[in-house]
């Protein structure tokens, strides 16, 4: 199993101009080839390989004034942006074919100097993390990397990141056991849990223990607009318009890092204190498309359920996915009859009552049939993995 484990890096002045003259070589690599195989396309010629490509584009192309600096960087970052270039494009003709899951991917497009850079290095360029606690990287030097934890194993690559607001990471690749990250199994046979998403509250857990809704982008969404107003004042081109967009990209870069640091400290909390995490298979990419696309978006259901459903089997703790279609609020915990609210006016219903009697919260009724609901599918999978 391959893990990433991502550092801070703080780079110096000459390290960031070796930095910036490998990220701009790269960027042209992979451009060049985009550019090689559109041209391709339209003369009606064979895709060209990898290998044509590497020996047209890097090998033939330092020979030339036009491109003759890219000797100054690492040959393996160019070819690694060659590599990423003929996946981005496996992986648009596989979502052409339908062989790949997910939305319709388009055709790989040119990057850009003012977007996310990235370079990486592979075990082939010799990058290695020294006894000083310092990354050596060929033709950059020894880069000085905030360690907020120990690497696991030796790194087989490492990638660097520079991101839009100008800050430096390290992203390593590394390959643990399988076993890596197991918890101690809970004895206690109540430590099971459903989770039914919402906007109202984020999520609400067995025993009617609920997670707020924290709302990271409606939080700071006037700061935001006020940052793009003066954005879209500034000339274009201006050293002004340039200091304003970071300001942008600072907000966006807050609210990402925020919500993501809250998601995975909600996520390692349910992971610890239950042994089977029962959730709904939300349709996340529809609800985004709706009234409330800003919420859904702002409250990033796919993420959450994403790393929940990762880290609970690296963990060894049950999990389970409940079809989308299962009637969780609808259906009576009590006698399971369908008389919940249904419907677009059926959510403004926070609590109903059941032909039988039986008193329901909304969100707690959800919660407990998605867990039996969970419970069953789990012991379903159960008795055909015996068989």
């Amino acid at each position: 199993m391959f893990l990433r484990y991502r550092f801070r890096v703080y780079p110096t002045a000459p390290q960031r101009v070796s930095l910036a003259r490998a990220f701009g070589s790269a960027r042209v690599v992979y451009n060049d080839a985009v550019a090689a195989r559109r041209h391709a396309h339209a003369e009606g010629l064979a895709y060209p390989t990898t290998a044509a490509l590497s020996k047209q584009l890097i090998t033939e192309a330092k020979r030339t004034a036009e491109r003759s600096w890219l000797g100054e960087v690492s040959a393996v970052v160019l070819q690694q942006a060659l590599v990423d270039c003929d996946k981005a494009y496996k992986y648009f003709f596989a979502s052409l074919k339908g062989r790949r899951p997910g939305p319709r991917m388009g055709p790989p497009r040119f990057k850009r100097r003012s977007g996310t850079q990235s370079i990486r290095f592979t075990s082939n360029a010799r990058f290695s993390v020294l006894d000083n606690a310092r990354l050596r990287l060929p033709k950059v030097g020894d880069l000085r990397i905030a360690w907020s934890r120990e690497l696991p194993a030796t790194p087989s690559s490492v990638t660097i990141i520079k991101t839009s607001t100008g800050k430096y990471y390290a992203s390593f690749v590394v390959a643990v056991d399988s076993g890596e990250g197991l918890l101690e199994p809970l004895d206690d046979p109540d430590a099971e849990t459903g989770i039914d998403l919402g906007l109202k509250d984020f999520a609400v857990l067995r025993g009617g223990k609920v997670i707020a809704n924290p709302r990271f982008f409606r939080r700071l969404e006037k700061k935001l607009r006020k940052a793009q107003r003066g954005l879209s004042r500034k000339m274009k081109g201006s050293a002004n318009r340039a200091k304003a967009r970071i300001k942008v990209a600072k907000i966006h870069e807050k609210i990402k890092h925020t919500r993501a640091d809250w998601i995975d400290k909600q996520v390692s909390a349910i992971v610890r204190e239950n042994q089977a995490v029962y959730v709904e298979d939300l349709f996340v990419r529809g609800l985004g498309r709706g009234r409330v696309a800003k919420s859904v978006h702002d409250a990033a259901f796919g993420m959450f359920l994403a790393r929940l459903e990762s880290k609970a089997k690296r963990a060894g703790r049950t999990f389970a996915k409940v079809d989308r279609f299962f009637p969780s609020t609808r259906l009576c915990s009590a006698c399971g009859a369908l008389t919940g609210p249904r419907g677009l006016e059926g959510l403004q219903a926070r609590k109903w009552e059941c032909g039988c009697g039986a008193n329901h919260d909304r969100d707690q009724n959800a919660e407990i049939n998605i867990r039996r609901e969970g419970q069953r599918l789990a012991a379903l999978a159960a008795g055909l993995a015996e068989r």
